[in-house]
């Protein structure tokens, strides 16, 4: 432990399991203050009684839109300031499109893209009047190829890697960092919709990468100086094949 971060108040949605929590745990351990955003109340009970008191919990459904507007202004009242905001909260789809239904489409669009630009107008305000801030996104890398099994998650991501490079751009004059790391297959509860197949390949080819490897990466990115944006990271099991 370091401390890079002491000080430092960071917020992450699907912060109780996952990308999410693996980041919350490597920040808790440079001294940073997180709030972990999840809907699960029980599991961010335990996670708080865990980490202690610079492990803050917030009970939000990014899917309930008076409960997604409140996130920020929620967080806010508990800790004063927002430092760096991890949007990193999602879920999947994969598999043709004619197999998928409608209101499952909504659900995975309204969570991996519209939850992530409400989260970003929401804290801009706050960064923009102390003139500094981080935000990190977590996309992927069908966000930068077209994955065939996978068509609405690919799209959603293309969304998010559009979005962020345009936010980049709009909020660097105000002292705002924005970026995104994009993994690859990582082992989470997100592969359960992954065709048996291709679970079952990347398993045996060693194709799958830790969440606290991303974590990793996400770490580096925001602890760069601040003249040093890192816009993107592309964090690959090096035996996959895309």
């Amino acid at each position: 432990m370091t401390g890079k971060f002491d000080g430092k108040v960071a917020a992450i949605t699907g912060g109780a399991s996952g990308i999410g929590l693996a980041t919350a745990e490597a920040l808790l351990a440079e001294g940073a203050t997180v709030v972990l955003v999840d809907r699960d109340a029980a599991a961010l009970r335990a996670l708080t009684e865990r980490h202690g008191a610079a492990c803050i919990a917030q009970v939000t459904d990014l899917l309930d839109a008076d409960s997604c507007n409140a996130m920020v202004p929620q967080i806010l009242d508990k800790t004063g300031r927002i430092d760096i905001l991890h949007c990193n909260a999602g879920t999947y789809i994969g598999g043709d499109l004619a197999e998928t239904d409608p209101a499952t489409i909504d659900r995975m669009l309204n969570l991996n893209v519209n939850a992530v630009m409400k989260n970003v107008h929401a804290v801009i305000p706050h960064m923009t009047a102390r003139g500094s801030g981080d935000i990190m996104v977590t996309c992927s890398v069908a966000g930068h190829s077209a994955i065939p099994w996978e068509p609405v998650y690919s799209g959603s991501k293309w969304a998010i890697t559009c979005f962020v490079q345009t936010m980049r751009r709009q909020l660097m004059k105000h002292g705002i960092r924005v970026g995104q790391v994009s993994p690859g297959p990582v082992i989470s509860a997100l592969l359960a919709d992954w065709p048996e197949e291709n679970l079952r390949k990347a398993k045996e080819n060693g194709a799958l990468i830790e969440p606290s490897e991303v974590a990793d990466a996400v770490v580096f990115a925001l602890s760069r100086p601040r003249n040093v944006t890192i816009r993107d990271m592309i964090v690959l099991p090096s035996n996959f094949d895309i």
